[in-house]
């Protein structure tokens, strides 16, 4: 507890008690660095809309479907239900390998939502992102045809990423 106060009309600081809180936790954020090739480029050498979309997919591969994750049965059955690409900055070749920094916003029964910001591969962690993202992903059965569960293993890890 800190005291903390002014002085009042007869000349005494009424006591204030404030307590004091550590600053929350910075969320989890998944980092990861993705090359930009030749071809990602438009007619006005900025990376192309949908190669932005594939670069962010490529961003996701280490961080979800690789082999010692417990989201790696996501590769055998995971759709994309939505997508959103904000461009806030210019990126171009130059800016490679572009830094992407991946988070859960939204975990549900069948479903979760990832956010991401792309910046330049010499921008400072904490400066404007050039690109805010998310996408909508849900476990998909394949041999059904159905969307499925996400296993308690997947939510777990999923969970560790989620911005409250």
């Amino acid at each position: 507890m800190t005291s903390v106060g002014s002085l009042n009309g007869h000349g005494k600081a009424p006591a204030v008690s404030v307590q004091e809180q550590p600053a929350p936790a910075a969320p989890a954020r998944f980092h990861t660095k993705v090359e930009v090739r030749w071809s990602d480029m438009d007619a006005f050498q900025h990376i192309n809309h949908a190669r932005m979309v594939t670069l962010l997919e490529e961003a996701r591969i280490p961080w979800l479907f690789l082999d010692d994750r417990p989201t790696v049965n996501l590769r055998a059955g995971c759709v994309l239900a939505d997508l959103r690409v904000q461009y806030k900055g210019q990126l171009r070749h130059e800016d490679s390998p572009l830094d992407v920094s991946m988070w859960v916003e939204r975990l549900r029964a069948v479903d979760f939502t990832v956010s991401y910001e792309v910046r330049a591969a010499e921008a400072a962690p904490d400066s404007p992102p050039a690109v805010i993202a998310s996408t909508q992903l849900a476990a998909f059965d394949i041999d059904t045809q159905r969307l499925r569960r996400l296993t308690p293993a997947e939510r777990d890890y999923l969970a560790q990423w989620l911005d409250d």
